[in-house]
């Protein structure tokens, strides 16, 4: 295994870049330490399977520099830097059994047979392919197949990293769990290095020890899954993760104090970060938003009971806020009041978190 060092890092497809919106990858300054298990998580076009590329040498960079472990793999070839991909469409050889497409990648680096035969079993189990391990390829449903790419990359011992594209996407929804679970126990037992591309918040955030938020082209925040949660750095982070995401309001500036729906937010505290157009938002969870005697005046617009929760969206200062109530919990009538926990809303320009954590 190895630790992958991004050092200056940018991309683009464009032959003579000249403005920052011609790289696909903007800079990007980041080491995944040897061993981690990581996700790439934004929306399709954000950069993500780029930066996948560039790692696995599938792509070399317009700028910066790759290191693996300290050394320069930046104009390496996919095969120097021992790099296992998987894609989000599966790749098997159809006319081969699921035995021997295991046994390729391991057949190619002279393993011994017994190894062989010990590590296919392995996976084979791990993936519940024992039973096919004598079956065609060809004969396999999407997933199957799938399951046969994800054995190939993962069946290696002696990978510097192992690196999924979207690998789930042609897997039945009730498989997903499933195998996200036989990821996560593949790392602990074996320490690869693993970093998973995916847009679906879910499988990032229950696969990996470290998530990477990407958006147009740019890393916007990495973290673990409660930091992500707690405390975004940007709207786009708050509004990604989480569901309902983050309420995004427009607040106003009265005598050093943000106020909104005419209640004081912030008594003072966020004075140095306020910038000086007056432009800005609030950032709050809906977790974090209750019905109050008093507070911010507000007006109950629906109510979608999901199981064991409900999401209330009032409007309140003519903007849409949503909440997240337990089921039971007694609604009040059409006219209420919410107030915001305080620790937990945040102060943010031009989309960047300023403050967080002020008392009103």
């Amino acid at each position: 295994m190895a630790g992958i060092h991004l050092k200056d890092v940018r991309h683009s497809y464009l032959a003579k870049p000249t403005r920052d919106e011609d790289f696909a990858l903007k800079k990007v300054n980041m080491e995944w330490e040897d061993g981690g298990a990581y996700a790439l998580l934004g929306s399709s076009g954000c950069g993500k399977t780029t930066m996948l590329n560039l790692i696995s040498g599938l792509l070399n960079p317009s700028e910066g520099q790759i290191l693996f472990d300290g050394a320069d793999m930046t104009n390496a070839s996919t095969e120097a830097r021992n790099i296992a991909q998987v894609f989000q469409f599966p790749v098997v050889y159809d006319t081969m059994t699921v035995r021997q497409n295991l046994e390729f990648p391991l057949r190619n680096r002279g393993v011994p047979a017994s190894e062989i035969q010990q590590r296919v079993s392995n996976i084979a189990d791990m993936l519940d392919l024992t039973e096919r391990l004598d079956t065609r390829a060809a004969g396999l449903t999407a997933d199957g197949k799938q399951k046969i790419s994800l054995g190939r990359g993962l069946v290696r011992s002696d990978v510097n990293a192992i690196l999924f594209d979207e690998p789930l996407t042609v897997i039945d929804p009730h498989l997903k769990w499933q195998l996200r679970s036989k990821l996560k126990e593949l790392h602990e037992q074996f320490g690869a290095t693993m970093i998973y591309v995916t847009h679906d918040q879910t499988e990032a955030l229950t696969f990996a020890d470290q998530v990477v938020v990407m958006h147009d082209g740019m890393v916007v925040q990495t973290g673990t899954p409660v930091e992500l949660f707690e405390k975004p750095l940007h709207t786009f982070v708050g509004n990604f993760i989480g569901s309902p995401g983050m309420n995004v309001l427009s607040g106003t500036q009265q005598d050093d104090r943000v106020v909104f729906g005419g209640e004081v937010i912030d008594s003072g505290s966020w004075k140095a970060h306020l910038p000086e157009s007056g432009e800005f938002e609030i950032g709050i969870r809906p977790e974090f938003v209750t019905f109050s005697e008093q507070g911010i005046p507000a007006r109950i617009e629906t109510v979608h009971d999901i199981g064991r929760l409900r999401i209330v969206t009032v409007t309140a200062n003519e903007q849409p806020v949503k909440m997240v109530l337990a089921e039971g919990v007694p609604l009040p009538s059409d006219s209420v009041h919410i107030s915001f926990k305080p620790e937990k809303t945040g102060l943010f320009v031009d989309g960047w978190l300023r403050q967080q954590g002020a008392s009103a």
